[in-house]
């Protein structure tokens, strides 16, 4: 019996992973609500505004009506934003063969979701949406993944994480391939955090690249030591979030996830981060929910800049000590200029005392 898979959004992430599906012969069907972006995929086999120049197989077709999309389907990959998230999975809840839990979800979203009791897991939140049937049965799939290489055949490590082992097999199963290397997780909470909280690092870390062009205090070495200090708060989270295996933060969700969003060019966080060093891009904003609020006039989207928001809830909920995302965060709000937020960050990682 042929696999149905269906795709919702058809962003660079989403259309790789239906590249990849299409090329194991498994019929793709996305949705998306850009008219451009449809006509593109199903008239010229390309998602020209998203990965430029990738060329995709027949089986994949697009529409904007998304309860087709989502109907009747063996698999579900929700590949939507994170501010754009629960409006989206919304619209799915009540499809026959959503209500039943036929179809098994999963999600590729990065980042929190905000709720009246403070940011929450994407998982979380989600349940709360959908029937109660997918209650722990969500699967969470992440790790170092840029869609401009999945998308190019570069082989490439993912984690599919739920509390259900049978659906993250399930996942990896359909997800594997020879591009694709898929383990399976239980620690869906570790997984999440980690994807959400480096995209913050990631941002943090384009401003200390940016800062190798400036002043001879930053180097390699630097960007090293950031990368080695995020990975401890990225952990301090998860463990205080309620994540008890150690080793995801370790494995390719963690380092492996964070080293390569703050290192690959294709960064979009990277890059913001460059942006507000080298062209002082916050001063365009009045604060951080301003940003937010027009985050479509950027022209690209760093997650992190949502991410940062969250974390500081979570961090004053549990009194924790994150100086790289308390400094991105006062500079993110217009609270600190970026060069004396970094100095701020450098003497609370090490005690010592530095100047730009």
């Amino acid at each position: 019996m042929e696999t149905r898979v269906g795709i919702l959004n058809a962003g660079a992430w989403g259309t790789a992973i239906a590249k990849i599906l299409a090329e194991k012969g498994v019929q793709v069907e996305m949705w998306d609500f850009k008219n451009k972006v449809i006509r593109d995929i199903n008239k010229n086999r390309t998602n020209s505004r998203y990965l430029f120049g990738v060329s995709l197989p027949e089986n994949i077709t697009a529409s904007r009506k998304i309860d087709a999309v989502a109907a009747d389907k063996d698999f579900l990959l929700v590949a939507t934003p994170s501010i754009y998230l629960k409006n989206t999975v919304s619209k799915i809840a009540g499809i026959p063969s959503i209500r039943s839990g036929k179809t098994v979800i999963g999600i590729l979203t990065k980042g929190f979701i905000p709720s009246d009791q403070g940011p929450l897991l994407i998982t979380d939140s989600l349940e709360r949406l959908l029937p109660d049937v997918y209650k722990g049965g969500l699967v969470y799939i992440s790790g170092p993944s840029h869609a401009e290489e999945v998308s190019r055949g570069k082989l490439t490590g993912l984690i599919s994480a739920s509390k259900n082992g049978k659906n993250s097999i399930r996942f990896r199963e359909l997800l594997q391939g020879t591009s694709l290397v898929v383990f399976s997780s239980l620690d869906t909470i570790g997984v999440q955090v980690c994807a959400a909280v480096k995209n913050v690092i990631a941002i943090a870390f384009g401003m200390f690249d940016a800062l190798k062009e400036l002043s001879e205090l930053f180097g390699d070495n630097t960007e090293s030591l950031l990368i080695a200090a995020g990975l401890n708060e990225i952990q301090l989270i998860g463990q205080t979030l309620g994540s008890t295996y150690p080793e995801t933060f370790t494995s390719i969700a963690g380092i492996g996830d964070l080293d390569v969003t703050c290192r690959s060019r294709f960064g979009r966080n990277r890059r913001f981060g460059k942006e507000i060093i080298l062209d002082r891009i916050i001063e365009r904003y009045r604060n951080i929910d301003h940003l937010i609020s027009r985050i479509s006039t950027i022209g690209y989207l760093p997650e992190g800049v949502m991410a940062c928001k969250y974390v500081r809830q979570i961090a004053e909920k549990y009194k924790l000590k994150l100086p790289i995302s308390d400094a991105l965060y006062e500079i993110l709000n217009n609270e600190s200029e970026p060069f004396e937020a970094v100095n701020n960050m450098l003497k609370s990682m090490s005690g010592r005392q530095h100047g730009l």
